[in-house]
């Protein structure tokens, strides 16, 4: 079980933002990860947000040795091939410790941020589906031209490529038939963050049901495409199961909780950075000694 973090980008580099990845390293994280969206829920809404990749780069200049990477980028405001130019510069100026979480997107603020009626789920598959393989060749060629339903591109060189061979890893979050399929021939690891139905009626027991089949489908989906499912990655991003934040509230009970669902398979488990007076907020105190502690304990 590796235990990863996501750290917010709602600080400025200078006032705080440097430091706390700095710390994450400092702490032992596997991976420092960071939300790729224009802007998100309440209440970050209309507070300070800054982009995803530009504060990667920075992260890696100001680490060493962690992971770093997003959870996650969709196509809800990125096209492929932009998207591959910048994260071949940035796998190389963090010395290849980039992954690249990638999801379909959904109906949130950045649907609309480019002035385009939302897609529907349907469209956001469609997308996806034709995004995750463009994305993947022009990471892996170094030269790629396609015409596709929705992406184009046209000779587009991406030479030198990937520091990692043959290209950097893809942590895809899916529930549905079709992400898994993705995540089961595109994969490195696969990403979830529980059944969002049950986050606000659901229990822990009904949780871990419905990841336990989740997982289930997951392998069905490797084993249609040839291939053996443990060598994905398994993530959970913590905080929408039914048990919310709790976990963090001392090392104990994260250690119960990681337990658990290490037992279902998971092989990491990313918490968010403490953020007061939200939905992440947490005893800085403990969330250091979780970092320290916690995984240790799990034997």
């Amino acid at each position: 079980m590796r235990l990863s973090t996501v750290i917010l980008p709602v600080d400025r580099w200078h006032e705080g933002g440097r430091a706390k990845w700095r710390r994450a390293e400092e702490l032992g994280f596997h991976t420092a990860y960071t939300y790729d969206h224009l802007s998100w829920r309440v209440p970050f809404r209309d507070g300070h947000w800054f982009g995803a990749l530009p504060t990667l780069t920075a992260a890696a200049g100001a680490t060493e040795r962690m992971r770093l990477g997003t959870l996650v980028t969709s196509p809800n405001f990125r096209h492929p091939v932009t998207l591959a130019k910048e994260l071949i510069s940035l796998d190389d100026v963090s010395g290849g410790r980039i992954t690249l979480g990638i999801g379909a997107g959904g109906s949130g603020f950045d649907a609309t941020a480019l002035g385009q009626e939302p897609w529907t789920p349907r469209e956001r598959a469609d997308r996806f589906a034709e995004f995750v393989p463009l994305l993947d060749r022009l990471l892996t060629e170094d030269a790629v031209s396609h015409r596709g339903a929705f992406y184009s591109a046209d000779g587009a060189r991406n030479i030198p490529g990937c520091v990692q061979r043959p290209r950097l890893p893809f942590a895809v979050a899916a529930t549905g038939p079709r992400g898994m399929r993705l995540a089961a021939r595109h994969g490195q690891a696969w990403v979830t963050t529980g059944d969002p139905k049950l986050y606000e009626t659901g229990t822990p027991k009904q949780s871990e049901a419905a990841l336990r089949g989740q997982i289930e489908r997951l392998g069905e989906a490797c084993a249609e495409a040839g291939r053996d499912a443990a060598e994905l990655g398994r993530v959970l991003l913590h905080g929408f199961t039914p048990e919310r934040n709790a976990p963090l509230e001392s090392v104990e009970a994260f250690v119960d909780f990681a337990g658990r669902h290490r037992d279902l398979g998971f092989t990491e488990i990313a918490v968010h950075w403490p953020i007061p007076g939200t939905g992440f907020a947490a005893d800085r105190a403990v969330f250091e000694r979780i970092a320290t502690e916690a995984i240790a304990q799990l034997g």
